[in-house]
């Protein structure tokens, strides 16, 4: 029965893990590139939430859903030139755009390709991966290190579902180490640009959902941490 009840729980978090993933997904998607038609549709095709126990991501939903139920002339191209301003910066300096990138808000002068760079590489690294070649960003942009994220998640799902709990323990302390040293050091200095920057509600509830997520995924990760701590001293 204690071994029925393991592996339960095991099953649960594993389906944990992989709704996660699913999230990371979808915010490295906002970050990564502008909205194209497919994108649009999907979104549009999505129910959204209205309760989720998160103040900021309930209220990233209802801007992200109320635009684009009310958005119907030419939302890609005013999504497009949003993003564009606000991301690409189009030669502006980083102090006035919300440059996507943890250099820009971890280094004294906002710039790219600093020491986070090369300290966000070499975890991917360690991990054994590296970013796709087709991601033409840096490797500390922000959709990179939500897709790190989500790899993650789907690698502990993996554990779970094989009742490796000294693998899953692992890969969820490390998913708690890069949120805590890394994404959250930096994305809610990133997510208040993006609502001072962007001129869409689209974008302003990207930025609600974005902060609200990571702020609750370090609850769920700490909750889980905290039990295996637990169930080890007993």
């Amino acid at each position: 029965m204690a071994e029925e009840t393991i592996a339960n729980d095991f099953e649960e978090l594993a389906d944990a893990c992989e709704t996660r993933s699913e999230t990371y997904a979808l915010l490295s998607r906002f970050f990564r590139t502008e909205v194209d038609e497919e994108f649009l549709q999907a979104l549009c095709a999505t129910m959204y939430p209205v309760k989720s126990g998160n103040e900021k991501i309930d209220a990233g939903h209802y801007a992200i859903a109320k635009y684009l139920s009310n958005e119907w002339v030419d939302p890609l191209r005013k999504l497009g030139v949003d993003y564009a301003r606000a991301f690409l910066g189009d030669g502006m300096d980083t102090y006035s755009c919300a440059y996507p990138y943890e250099s820009v808000y971890t280094s004294p002068k906002r710039l790219l390709m600093q020491e986070a760079r090369d300290e966000v590489l070499a975890i991917y690294r360690s991990c054994g991966l590296d970013k796709q070649a087709e991601w033409n960003v840096g490797e500390d942009h922000i959709a990179v290190e939500l897709e790190f994220m989500r790899v993650l998640c789907l690698r502990s799902a993996v554990a779970l579902r094989s009742e490796d709990e000294k693998e899953a323990q692992r890969l969820i302390a490390t998913m708690a180490n890069f949120l805590d040293e890394r994404l959250l050091a930096w994305a809610p200095m990133f997510t208040a640009d993006v609502r001072r920057f962007c001129k869409t509600q689209f974008y302003q509830g990207v930025a609600q959902l974005t902060e609200g997520f990571l702020e609750a995924d370090r609850e769920f990760l700490a909750d889980v941490l905290g039990a295996n701590a637990e169930g080890d001293a007993q």
